[in-house]
């Protein structure tokens, strides 16, 4: 194992540990619990060690450089990747004992969602229907009440590949909605979309946390951080911190500078541990 491996005396850790069921109503169990969550590839340590809790109707995101461990943590709840170890619950079942009766509880759209370019947007939104089993008496009502909470129905006959960046993120968010998880986890779905897109995205995500719906979501953006109720940085493969994000950020002049003082803190921890495995 390199540096990377792991970092069980950290500071960083022992905060991760004490807090991932802060703040949580004692009536309220969580619709996510992510229990000491590790994922090694090969001699190297992808993941370690990561817990943290999401409440029904909530938005958790993650925030974090290029390879700091987001995708996987998320790869690993939607049931995509084995994790090395650690647990998964939802709703109080395990993610791994019960994933076939788990299946549907979740809607999970990757960085580059897999949409049929040489399909229209109502055939696409059709086929997904048909993957996820939709029954025929739902599904004109479903196409338009997510196509219409998408502003896609005007376009339903033209083609994918066809569609701006933005036009695609919101197509692909329609898909991932039609079997109507209780939990949504979403990969950096605005990377690379214009700022207007961006705004019209979050916009519907708020519209479907209000609706009942528990958000996972990762982004680069710390603007959209600000938008979560509770958010949580990771950096290289840890989980440094979670919190409201106002808390995260806490007297500095912007999110943005607490972050990068925590990630410069971070490095210093990361340098002088002796990463027992």
């Amino acid at each position: 194992m390199n540096s990377r491996q792991g970092c069980r005396r950290t500071p960083a850790c022992i905060r991760n540990r004490r807090i991932a069921m802060a703040d949580l109503p004692l009536n309220r169990p969580p619709v996510l619990e992510v229990s000491n969550l590790s994922l090694d590839f090969q001699q190297v340590r992808a993941v370690w060690n990561v817990s943290f809790c999401a409440q029904k109707q909530s938005i958790f995101g993650l925030v974090g450089s290029d390879g700091a461990g987001k995708s996987s943590v998320l790869r690993m709840i939607a049931g995509m990747i084995p994790p090395s170890s650690g647990t998964v619950f939802l709703n109080g079942l395990d993610a791994a004992a019960r994933r076939r009766e788990l299946k549907h509880f979740i809607g999970y759209m990757p960085q580059r969602f897999g949409l049929y370019p040489d399909l229209t947007v109502e055939e696409n939104i059709n086929f997904f229907m048909d993957v996820f089993g939709i029954p025929r008496a739902e599904r004109k009502k479903r196409r338009e009440k997510y196509l219409g909470f998408s502003n896609l129905l005007p376009f339903a006959d033209r083609l994918a590949g066809n569609l701006s960046g933005g036009m695609k993120q919101k197509l692909g968010l329609a898909c991932v909605l039609v079997h109507e998880p209780g939990l949504l986890i979403l990969d950096e779905p605005t990377n690379g979309v214009d700022p207007v897109s961006r705004r019209e995205f979050w916009d519907i995500l708020q519209s479907m946390k209000e609706a009942g719906m528990t958000l996972l979501i990762s982004t680069a953006y710390l603007d959209e951080g600000e938008k979560c109720d509770r958010l949580a940085l990771m950096h290289a493969g840890v989980l440094l911190e979670q919190n409201a994000p106002d808390v995260l950020r806490g007297d500095h002049p912007s999110l943005e500078e607490a972050i990068i003082a925590r990630l410069q803190e971070a490095d210093e921890e990361i340098v002088h541990d002796t990463f027992a495995v």
